[in-house]
């Protein structure tokens, strides 16, 4: 580790408990490696995510944070993994992603609007209510093996920097998150309901998070071609022709009270 490293990490050790903690940290890392965008949150169940900290230029902000809180986080592999059992550690984007992630209509409908070439992200299990993912992104390009491990080694300082800085972090939201909570536990359920039935909108969800006919097909124990044969009832049921249909079908059940709007359900 260089000098330079050294004398950040001082800064991380004097600003721990202020809100000037995040940006040292992040400038930190920023000494071992170079990247271009930082953001952090903490994720609690499937509550709306704590933003806590981002260095963004405005527009960037709008679609990495304040889009992202909306809704799509709920398929964000990242949020995926820190609700799962993905252990605590450095881990690329790729890494943890369903295997159609990349072809799935999260990536087309949103990640892909972020241009970006890769994210790498620190996820730190801090008690059993709250974990923190520290993003690391590049716009133009992945990151190399060696620039990895680099961040892979400063793991020890990222950890306990995280867990000094937000173990009291209470995991109790005020009236609004509660509320939002019970809507977005709700959304899955709500497309379709009464309409499909219990296995086709396990379908559904699992399709959203990017899985592929034959993954979808390996968690619920079915084959690739019934999954198929789901996913074509489904769309049916639904009036829809696309993936597309179907994830703003999601993003409109988390924020609606009734049903989606734009659908019309066959009776």
């Amino acid at each position: 580790m260089s000098l330079e490293w050294s004398a950040r990490v001082a800064q991380i050790i004097s600003s721990l408990g202020t809100p000037d903690l995040p940006g040292h940290l992040s400038d930190a890392l920023k000494a071992l490696v170079d990247f271009d965008d930082t953001v952090i949150f903490g994720y609690v169940g499937a509550s709306r995510p704590l933003a806590l900290y981002n260095d963004f230029p405005e527009d960037r902000r709008r679609l990495h944070v304040d889009e992202y809180l909306e809704g799509p986080y709920l398929l964000d592999p990242f949020f995926l993994a820190s609700t799962g059992d993905v252990e605590q550690g450095l881990w690329r984007l790729s890494e943890i992603a369903p295997d159609r992630f990349y072809q799935g209509e999260y990536f087309r409908s949103y990640y892909g609007q972020t241009g970006l070439a890769e994210e790498i992200g620190y996820l730190v299990n801090i008690h059993a209510n709250l974990s923190i993912v520290i993003s690391l992104m590049r716009r133009t390009r992945r990151f190399s093996k060696a620039e990895i491990r680099t961040l892979k080694a400063a793991w020890p300082v990222v950890e306990a920097t995280c867990r000094r800085q937000w173990d009291q972090t209470s995991d109790v939201h005020d009236q609004e998150d509660s509320s939002f909570e019970g809507k977005i536990a709700l959304a899955f359920r709500r497309i379709g309901e009464g309409i499909l039935t219990p296995r086709e909108r396990e379908v559904v969800e699992l399709t959203l998070k990017g899985h592929s006919a034959d993954a979808v097909g390996k968690l619920l124990g079915i084959s690739s071609g019934t999954v198929r044969i789901h996913r074509k009832n489904i769309y049916s049921k639904l009036r829809i022709n696309s993936q597309g249909e179907l994830f703003s079908a999601f993003l409109a059940a988390i924020t609606d009270s009734g049903e989606p709007s734009g659908f019309s359900y066959k009776q």
